[in-house]
């Protein structure tokens, strides 16, 4: 789960800015809050600013740590610092991240000097006992590196000295990302190194970073037969006008006619590699799947029992009036069918980042979606970060004063992040009037000419 963000110098952010996720002093809704001995954490926020406030790079600098770390520095990104200060230029960006991954509490976080495509600082630490204890510390400035007292097996501190001796002159590539190539072996038995793991999987695999546009998702929840009854009946409650769905196999041109070639040998590429970790692992086959979809389209690449990849699609049944394909549904019908899988997700450890979460909807269907998202919170330890202009959510019938973030152009054009939870509003409060009002900004400021 994540329990605060950290950003600076990253495209419109300047100085440091925080965003959390740990509840504060209100006391209603207490079932949206996942609650242990050490720390009460939120498992919804909602991000409200004007159109340019810099809500998307919010998002954008949630992606770039995930590409860094999954595949390092991304290319094009040398102009990504902020450029309301020309000295920016040669100040590193900031982020860092705490968060909690198989139980544990981590900080974790990377400097880079984006001009040069340079990773400065990388550092590690268990947040145990109000207390940080170093894992490792790496500045690769002063070429330095430091274990802490977190491992306590001299033959690991030996391992890790002899990984950072590899490393120690590569500016491009996190310590955390060394540590999980080619390494599976290592962490076949549980030991403190499992850290670099947990966390690792955290980023990659739990944190899913949707845009607008977004063409690959993770298995979808329509493949699974054992729900389909419930899938229905929630799709039916969205009022999309759809009864039932199946699932049949792609016509073959269907696919080379729909999915551009660079695009159907990505795939490919990606269930290769998802096959190859799945024998290492002794993984089922069963788990390895991509949803490709697009405005048009609905494609589900599977692997069969021997390692074979195939292709499904999907068709939607609206009564006596036939079946029909996903390009036949409206956008605000295909947004909802996207959304809802956040409802069915198996993987009790996602966290879940949309971006304009009411894109195609009826501000009626928004609120339903948040509403009923809230609902089957239960024990989940999944959370969902939203950014939106929907106006209606901020309801405290609905939502908590510490759920709503607001993110505002200062007078440096500079993006800052700031809670309702500064206003202390009243619970009675017409919050939803106040923030059109002006009264948090975070809203069009329109000059008269």
């Amino acid at each position: 789960m994540l329990i605060k963000m950290r950003i600076s110098n990253f495209m419109s952010f300047g100085p440091m800015q925080e965003f959390s996720m740990v509840a504060g002093k209100v006391r209603g809704h207490r079932d949206h809050l996942l609650t242990s001995k050490k720390i009460s954490i939120l498992r919804f926020s909602a991000l409200y600013g004007a159109n340019a406030s810099g809500k998307s790079n919010f998002i954008n600098a949630l992606d770039f740590s995930q590409e860094v770390i999954k595949d390092g520095i991304p290319k094009d990104f040398t102009q990504k610092y902020n450029r309301t200060n020309a000295e920016n230029k040669n100040k590193v960006s900031h982020f860092e991240f705490d968060i909690k991954a198989n139980d544990r509490f981590y900080n974790y976080g990377f400097q880079i000097l984006l001009s040069e495509s340079s990773i400065t600082r990388e550092w590690l630490y268990e947040l145990k006992n109000e207390k940080l204890d170093l894992i490792f510390t790496r500045d690769l400035v002063n070429e330095e590196f430091y274990i802490g007292e977190y491992f306590k097996k001299e033959d690991i501190t030996k391992r890790l000295n002899i990984y950072f001796d590899d490393t120690k002159l590569d500016d491009s590539a996190l310590f955390l990302s060394v540590m999980n190539r080619d390494k599976s072996e290592l962490y076949k038995t549980k030991s403190e190194l499992s850290a670099f793991k947990d966390l690792y999987t955290w980023f990659t695999r739990d944190l899913d970073i949707n845009y607008p546009n977004k063409l690959f998702s993770n298995y979808s929840y329509f493949t699974t037969k054992s729900n389909s009854e419930e899938i229905c009946n929630t799709i039916r409650n969205f009022s999309t006008g759809i009864t039932n769905f199946k699932i049949i196999d792609a016509k073959r041109e269907n696919l080379i006619n729909s999915v551009p070639d660079k695009l159907l040998q990505e795939v490919r590429e990606n269930i290769e590699k998802r096959i190859i970790l799945s024998k290492k692992e002794a993984l089922p086959p069963s788990d390895i799947g991509i949803i490709l979809r697009s405005n048009t389209d609905f494609f589900i690449f599977e692997v069969d029992d021997n390692y074979n990849m195939v292709t499904k699609t999907i068709v939607f049944e609206h009564g006596s009036f036939g079946s029909f394909n996903i390009c036949e549904e409206s956008d605000g019908t295909r947004r909802i069918l996207e959304l809802i899988e956040i409802l069915f997700t198996e993987n009790d450890n996602k966290i879940y980042v949309i971006d304009e979460v009411d894109r195609s909807l009826h501000p009626n269907l928004t609120f339903r979606f948040i509403e009923s998202y809230l609902k089957s919170l239960g024990k989940k330890n999944i959370q969902l970060i939203v950014t939106t202009h929907e106006s209606r959510l901020l309801n405290f019938d609905l939502l908590r004063r510490d759920e709503i973030w607001f993110i505002n152009k200062n007078s440096n054009n500079e993006s800052e992040l700031y809670s309702l939870e500064e206003f202390n509003e009243r619970f009675d409060m017409r919050v939803e009037k106040n923030y059109l009002n002006g009264r948090y900004n975070a809203i069009p400021n329109f000059d008269e000419v």
